[in-house]
């Protein structure tokens, strides 16, 4: 048992196929077929029709060539599948659509034949239209100029030939690829979507034709088949099948718009969008959360840690924190706090190892190095009072965690090696020893 025979139907009414019977004529597509009639009875030479994909154009092709009587147009459909056609193959294509026997290889010998054939179909009191489906393809200079020149192929009182281009908005610009032959276009017809009420009446018009004796969808189904297809005829068709197929499957007389909404849903026809949102300040008193630290930063014990910020991102009486929410950024203004901030890269600064009275070394002091040409060689700098720790800063255009850290001493320098038997001082000289110049003389008298 298939869906068919739960809903009493003869033939599934809405296939993709442009099955002619099923055709239905909308206000769009009536008004559309009206005006390229008119254009190939009164041989204006070429109309074009655009709509977007799925809008109905191949549907309303073939409902045009079948709109043609045979005892007063030879007519022909070409449906281009492939952008790399030539000139010389479209060329060859029309002549057999139209009734050239053994097409001739030579394009001057075919161009020949084809107008001795048109002037044939002409005598006989008929009309040569060639529809061209999918006419977006012809993506070519030397395409465009063909078409020009069987154009031109005419008599005093009309030409022998019409065409009617149906294809994409992007067929526009292939016309400019020749302007002449864009000059040329005769009629041109866009093809819009359907609106809720064609919707409600293509729907209802395929049930009945495929047999059923009454519409299984509600009035909110159609409604949602409408806002959820945009009022694309191909899209319908593809919503109401498989909403057939899903109520076969439940045991389910009726449609309704919730199982539409889920099948949409899983076709994909409509995703949500991300919205960039942005805050405002929050009021004072009120507390911001910070985005959480990296993995990398562990703060020290008893040191507290500086506050997240992008020094290029600073705004007057506060601070930027930037986070992201579901695709879109969300800026927030925070009351600026007092932070130590480094002195920037460029100034350059010594630390000078100080010794105590008990020989331990004591803290650093920092003392600035001072460009020799702006200070004079006699003058010593003053040294400067202690200052506050460092807070250390990513540079510009990077929001990283700092962390407030005391200057580090440099490392002592490493011992040299001295001579170690070098003998130690002698006993200084405190005065005149008069034994020792008494000994002295005694030793020269005993000489």
């Amino acid at each position: 048992m298939s869906y068919l025979d739960h809903f009493g139907l003869t033939a599934e009414p809405f296939s993709n196929a442009p099955v002619s019977r099923f055709y239905f004529n909308a206000p769009q597509h009536q008004q559309a077929l009206t005006r390229l009639l008119y254009a190939v009875s009164s041989m204006k030479g070429l109309a074009v029709l655009v709509g977007d994909i799925g809008a109905g154009k191949t549907t309303l092709a073939r409902r045009m060539l079948d709109s043609l009587p045979e005892e007063e147009y030879e007519a022909a459909l070409l449906v281009i599948i492939h952008s790399g056609i030539t000139a010389s193959w479209i060329l060859r294509r029309i002549a057999l659509q139209l009734g050239v026997e053994n097409p001739a290889q030579e394009k001057l010998a075919l161009l020949s034949q084809l107008y001795q054939r048109l002037l044939q179909i002409y005598e006989q009191g008929r009309k040569a239209v060639v529809l061209i489906d999918e006419a977006q393809m012809l993506e070519t200079r030397e395409l465009m100029e063909e078409f020009r020149g069987l154009l031109n192929l005419e008599v005093p009182e009309r030409k022998l030939i019409s065409f009617v281009f149906f294809g994409l908005p992007e067929i526009e610009k292939n016309l400019k690829l020749d302007p002449p032959l864009a000059q040329r276009v005769a009629m041109r017809y866009r093809l819009e979507p359907f609106n809720a009420e064609s919707t409600e009446a293509y729907i209802k018009h395929r049930m009945r034709l495929a047999g059923s004796p009454r519409s299984p969808f509600t009035s909110d189904a159609m409604e949602a088949v409408h806002r959820r297809a945009s009022g694309t005829p191909r899209v319908i068709n593809t919503l109401c099948d498989n909403a057939l197929f899903e109520a076969f499957l439940a045991r389910s007389q009726e449609i309704k718009a919730s199982l539409i909404e889920q099948i949409a849903d899983n076709l994909g026809l409509e995703t949500g969008k991300n919205v960039a949102v942005e805050a405002t300040a929050p009021a004072a008193g009120s507390t911001v959360a910070a985005a959480p630290a990296p993995a990398s930063f562990q703060p020290s014990p008893g040191i507290p840690s500086a506050i997240r910020r992008d020094p290029e991102a600073a705004v007057e009486g506060g601070m930027t924190v930037t986070a992201t929410v579901q695709g879109g950024s969300v800026a927030v203004v925070a009351p600026k706090p007092n932070p130590v901030i480094a002195s920037p890269p460029t100034s350059t600064q010594s630390f000078v190892p100080r010794t105590s009275a008990s020989g331990v070394a004591a803290a650093p002091a920092i003392q600035p190095v001072v460009p020799r040409a702006s200070s004079p060689s006699n003058v010593t700098p003053p040294m400067p009072p202690t200052v506050a720790p460092v807070v250390a800063v990513e540079p510009a255009g990077h929001i990283e965690d700092a962390v407030i850290v005391p200057p580090t001493p440099p490392p002592p320098p490493a011992p040299t090696e001295t001579n170690t038997s070098v003998p130690p001082a002698s006993k200084p000289r405190t005065g005149v020893d008069l034994a020792e110049i008494d000994r002295y003389l005694e030793g020269l008298g005993k000489l």
